[in-house]
């Protein structure tokens, strides 16, 4: 009788030690594979980063392409060589469209509503900035303003301000980077437009003061 309860308590135990041994084998494996997704989730994230990089050099260099080919410097040279710088440009153009990189971001359908009215303000701007560059670039900078920390140059549209309020993170970043584009490619804009009335004024003044002579 004696020897069953101790063979008994023998068996209860040996069981109950196969069970703690199975289950700091679980947690281990458990551990590992958190690991393993802690390692994964910051190479994701380096992965997202990288593209956004890439996303941001194919903006830059469509800009930089355009800024060539509406640059005063081009329309001063000869027919021959502008259509030369033309044609390199537009082949340089092509080859970075063939590239295509997109960094989805994930919205709720709140943020995704916030997106949507914050780009049609803009897109409506857009229409109509080539009518009054001036009034445009105010509009524009109004809209920036609501988008930056810093203090703004000029008013802050609050109602633009509380849609941003309401857009992703990285949407936030974008639409931010898409005002700063347009803002520059009006100035330049300007810029030019100066020139191009200044050298018509300096071209009617050196015609008529050859009449006269």
């Amino acid at each position: 009788m004696a020897q069953a309860k101790i063979q008994a308590k023998a068996n209860t135990e040996a069981h109950n030690a196969g069970k703690f041994s199975r289950s700091v084998s679980m947690a281990a494996r458990s551990n590992h594979l958190l690991e393993v997704l802690d390692d994964l989730e910051g190479r994701v994230q380096a992965f997202r980063d990288a593209a956004s990089a890439l996303e941001l050099e194919k903006e830059y260099l469509i800009e930089k392409i355009h800024s060539v080919q509406n640059s005063q410097d081009i329309r001063n040279i000869c027919d021959g060589e502008r259509e030369e710088l033309f044609l390199t440009a537009e082949r340089l153009m092509g080859r970075t469209h063939t590239v295509e990189v997109s960094v989805e971001t994930i919205r709720n359908p709140q943020q995704e509503s916030s997106l949507q009215q914050a780009t049609m303000i803009i897109d409506d701007i857009v229409k109509k900035v080539m009518d009054n560059l001036e009034n445009g670039r105010k509009q524009l900078m109004s809209l920036y303003g609501a988008c930056s920390s810093d203090v703004p140059a000029a008013p802050v549209d609050q109602k633009f301000q509380s849609i941003i309020i309401g857009c992703a993170i990285e949407d936030q970043k974008k639409i931010k980077r898409r005002l700063e584009t347009l803002i520059r490619n009006i100035n330049n804009s300007e810029k030019s437009i100066t020139l191009l009335e200044h050298q018509r004024q300096k071209s009617a003044f050196s015609l008529n003061h050859n009449k006269t002579t």
